[in-house]
């Protein structure tokens, strides 16, 4: 095994991930849905447990086409690796600056793990925006002041789902949008908290 920058934390299904030295064999499908659908938006400062899963799979349906679903349900997906920032750490802070480096490592790697080429589309940046706005109608407190936000909320209203089945979800996206061959993994490992099972 070649050296690798810093130091490796153990993933959900058992494997090392170096943070700071990604590569695109370290990153799969399992790991990213199991993390992700754990992971409260806000910093859990909303009425229910609402996943960063769950909002990626509303991004990726608000995106669109021409492969625009594929880099919605993925655009957070470093997140699994790293957990997120709240807002006002990630863009106004020195803290904030050196995580968007290491976030960009990270996202390089899983773009490149699951074919993902060139620029995010504007549509996806769009629909993280509706996304937000949404989120802040169905699942927060009245805001206490002008949240500004970019865009107005989806007319559909968010769901509550139960995390175990965000990450069934996520992963059957992940898989039609991606393919068989991309989202192959050559060992038995865990889904949720019920069964084994063999994801090809």
């Amino acid at each position: 095994m070649s050296v690798r920058i810093g130091t490796w934390s153990q993933t959900f299904s058992g494997r090392m991930y170096w943070p700071q030295d990604p590569r695109p064999e370290d990153v799969h499908p399992v790991d990213i849905a199991h993390a992700l659908s754990l992971q409260c938006r806000f910093a859990g400062h909303c009425r229910w447990h609402y996943s960063v899963a769950q909002h990626s799979l509303l991004v990726a349906e608000l995106a669109g086409g021409d492969g625009a679903a594929l880099w919605g349900l993925l655009h957070d997906a470093a997140e699994a690796y790293l957990v997120d920032l709240p807002r006002p750490l990630k863009n106004h802070s020195a803290m904030g600056f050196e995580y968007k480096k290491i976030e960009a490592l990270n996202m390089a790697a899983i773009r490149a793990r699951f074919g993902l080429v060139g620029e995010q589309p504007a549509s996806v940046y769009r629909a993280d925006e509706i996304a937000l706005a949404t989120e802040f109608r169905d699942i927060m407190a009245a805001p206490p002041d002008s949240l500004e936000l970019e865009e107005a909320p989806a007319r559909e209203r968010i769901a509550r789902m139960h995390p175990e089945n965000v990450e069934l979800h996520f992963l059957q996206a992940l898989r039609l949008l991606v393919g068989a061959k991309l989202f192959s993994i050559t060992d038995e490992t865990w889904i949720g908290w019920s069964e084994p099972v063999r994801v090809r």
